[in-house]
């Protein structure tokens, strides 16, 4: 702003006393930089790059200056005085900055004057303050739904196996890795509902179990050089890599099946932990009682813990040995989500997620591996049927489901797979495995437009081969239903009656439809009574209660 004689050009133009309406409002402030004149500069702080070493701007200068050809000022150091002058000022102006760092009803850079907190609105903020108003929620969170409970279960179930994992590389001890998950959980039940659901819950859960593990690891008077090492670990740097696929929950699921432990032992370790299914859940799927389940898994950590297994894929070159026991573990951790063991939910579809997800991984390490290719493609094309598989809170079987809903893109990639398992069988590669059958017979059922036109003599012979790989009495059960759909319910009957299966609800429902169709109802009541006390599935149980009360009725 251009001075002349100590009074700026505006001020000779209104007069040397401001109005009575300028000294209540502030609409003739102009930022600094619409005026030319010299630049407003302070003593520069030390360790700020200053002009001369000496001053810093506090103000931009007028962006024209210099480009007129006229003759530049000296420097204000040079002029040995730094202040501006001051004009006068109402009775109502306050400076914005102090001392000489600004003129008079100037205001900085991109500032606006604004009015100042005052007694008034400091004393209604200590007010707030006295009655306990909290502020906003931090920033990050999210807020709690209206069932907060059922999105915890819901986080905990998606999250488990991932924490778990994470912490088993970390620390090399799977009870320490459980119990900090158990902990951490414990504290999320107790902070979520009130704070907030944080923006990652995966990694809430796994810094808050970490902490805990390192508590507990402090808490102990003695430490294998494992737990001391773990300790010491304080960055988030990525881990080095532990074998040839790089991620935690397969590391898991290997290590959970290494050929030390038995096979029941394996499949439900990596259950538990992997999967996060409850001991009771796993115990049922085995058919043994919970308190034998629980002193298996009990078991299964502690020998891996004295043995010292450790945590990691195992090499190519041993990978194809110990492949079955992982193969089983995912299809059955697939088959608990396709249809739930217990629980509210009919489907549990993080698991099933999670068990695709595996098989492509799986997929990716052994491409070559038929068992692992059928076994993807078994899991896609079953998956494929889930949104047609309930409705209406009950279950619908495979006859009668709108096969429109079907996701074709899913069927697809499972008949290519299903095609490419034939091909290398084909030009010479080893037999079909189980999953390859397994496959091809589900290929068979999802290429059919309407169950009418299903090639059962297709599916039977494909049962055959199966019987020929993996001979056990729950596919023998399904081929007797596939020669009932062939040959006529009276001999899917006879040899449905064979089968030393009582108890398994799959077996009662077989039984009930054949004698249905056989037009003997009061047993067929009786079938699909058994079969509802044999399972706690919801919407399996709302399925057997119409097809009971369908035969009563009529």
């Amino acid at each position: 702003m251009c001075r002349i004689g100590g009074t700026s050009f505006v001020d000779q133009v209104r007069g040397s006393q401001p109005a009575a309406a300028d000294e209540r409002n502030d609409h003739d402030a102009v930022p600094v930089v619409r005026a030319p004149g010299p630049v407003c500069v302070r003593p520069a702080r030390r360790g700020e790059a200053g002009v001369l070493g000496r001053h810093r701007r506090l103000q931009r200068g007028d962006p024209g200056r210099g480009h007129l050809g006229l003759r530049e000022r000296a420097h204000p150091c040079l002029r040995r005085h730094d202040r501006r002058r001051h004009r006068q000022r109402g009775r109502r102006h306050r400076r914005p900055v102090r001392r000489g760092q600004g003129a008079p009803r100037r205001v900085l850079d991109h500032r606006r004057p604004r009015p100042r907190c005052g007694p008034g609105r400091r004393r209604a903020r200590l007010e707030g303050v006295r009655r306990g108003r909290r502020g906003p929620p931090l920033r990050g969170r999210v807020s709690a739904p209206a069932d907060v409970h059922a999105e915890i279960s819901r986080i905990v179930r998606e999250e488990h196996g991932i924490v778990v994992a994470s912490l088993a590389r970390r620390f090399g001890d799977l009870d320490i890795a459980e119990d900090a998950v158990a902990e951490a959980l414990l504290i999320a039940v107790e902070r979520w509902p009130v704070d907030g659901f944080p923006p990652n819950p995966a990694a809430w859960l796994t810094t808050t179990a970490g902490n805990k593990a390192i508590d507990r690891i402090r808490r102990e008077s003695k430490r294998d050089e494992k737990h001391q090492a773990a300790l010491m670990i304080t960055d988030d740097t990525p881990p080095e890599p532990t074998g040839p696929v790089e991620d935690d929950r397969l590391r898991l699921v290997f290590t959970c099946c290494h050929p030390a432990l038995s096979p029941e032992a394996r499949v439900a370790l990596t259950l538990r932990l992997l999967g996060g299914l409850t001991v009771a859940e796993i115990a049922r799927a085995f058919f043994v009682p919970e308190t034998t389940m629980a002193q298996r898994i009990t078991r299964a950590k502690a020998k891996i813990k004295a043995a010292k297994i450790p945590y990691r894929v195992p090499d190519t070159s041993d990978l194809a040995g110990r492949l079955g026991a992982v193969l089983a573990v995912v299809y059955l951790v697939f088959n608990e989500g396709y249809l739930a063991g217990s629980g509210d939910e009919a489907l549990r579809v993080d698991l099933s997620d999670e068990a695709i997800r595996l098989g492509r991984v799986l997929r990716q390490l052994l491409p070559d591996e038929g068992e692992v290719a059928g076994l993807l493609a078994l899991m896609l094309l079953t998956d494929a049927r889930r949104e047609a598989r309930v409705a209406g809170g009950e279950l619908v079987t495979l006859d009668e489901q709108d096969r429109g809903s079907w996701d074709r893109a899913l069927i697809a990639e499972g008949h290519t797979l299903v095609r490419e398992c034939l091909e290398r069988v084909a030009s010479g590669g080893t037999g079909p495995g189980q999953y390859q059958l397994m496959a091809a017979i589900n290929a068979v059922h999802t290429d059919a437009p309407d169950a009418r036109d299903t090639d059962w003599s297709q599916v039977v012979a494909l049962y055959d081969q199966l019987m020929a790989v993996a001979p056990t009495p729950v596919v023998e059960l399904n081929r007797a239903i596939a020669m009932a759909e062939l040959d006529g319910p009276d001999v899917g009957l006879a040899l449905v009656d064979r089968l030393d299966l009582d108890g398994y609800h799959a077996w009662h429902v077989a039984r009930a439809d054949l004698l249905r169709r056989l037009g003997r109802g009061s047993e067929a009541r009786a079938e699909y009574d058994a079969a509802i006390a044999a399972t706690e599935n919801p919407a399996e149980r709302a399925h057997l209660t119409r097809r009971r009360d369908q035969i009563s009725n009529a």
